[in-house]
């Protein structure tokens, strides 16, 4: 019997682009943790389905997801991307313009939260997040992510699990701590409507009523 992942990945056909990018990030020697393929494809349809026009990303790295969720969005529709790294953003903006989005994407640079802030101040506001940055910084990007939501707006959290670490007791260091307490105020916050879905190192989403 193969594994339900495996499985899942004979059903689709690698996608050059989207493999392209991953090579540049092995190359560039940045972390390999792009969101996984088939949440990729998630990502894509859950910003059409939503029909999204403005989707902020938290954490860039290579341009993967970017991708993915400009590939849902409709004409005119823009992403604003938060990267610390000016270097990271560099690629991802590189990547996304050889697929066709340089018009529909804006970078900014920096801590995210200070980012954040920033488009508070500006009175910006999104119809879909998501969140795939520092993980000792998610509790603090959701708070954002509902402040600056239009109803309705989606949010995506990826890595809930930190490669198993979050649902091991034994675990308790910052970062995990932190995701914990992500994934638990999602659960239980009146405000949201949400699930956890368990595949690949767990991606959990929510609905801003």
């Amino acid at each position: 019997m193969i594994e339900a992942h495996d499985y899942v990945n004979q059903l689709y056909p690698e996608d050059e682009e989207l493999l392209q990018v991953l090579e540049a990030i092995k190359e560039h020697g940045m972390p390999e943790v792009s969101v996984a393929p088939a949440y990729g494809r998630l990502l894509t349809l859950l910003v059409q389905l939503a029909g999204a026009r403005s989707v902020l990303e938290i954490g860039a790295l290579g341009g993967y997801s970017g991708i993915c969720l400009c590939r849902g969005l409709p004409e005119g529709g823009r992403l604003t991307s938060l990267e610390l790294k000016e270097e990271y953003a560099a690629l991802a903006g590189s990547h996304l313009e050889k697929a066709g989005f340089k018009d529909r994407v804006e970078y900014r640079i920096g801590p995210a939260a200070e980012s954040l802030a920033g488009l508070k101040r500006e009175g910006r506001t999104f119809d879909f997040f998501f969140i795939d940055a520092d993980k000792e910084n998610y509790p603090l990007y959701l708070d954002y992510a509902i402040e600056l939501a239009n109803p309705g707006a989606l949010i995506a959290g990826d890595n809930c699990f930190l490669r198993g670490r979050t649902l091991n007791p034994d675990k308790n260091g910052p970062s995990v701590q932190a995701v914990r307490h992500f994934n638990e105020r999602i659960a239980t916050d009146p405000r949201l409507v949400s699930t956890l879905l368990p595949a690949y190192d767990g991606l959990i989403l929510a609905r801003v009523k």
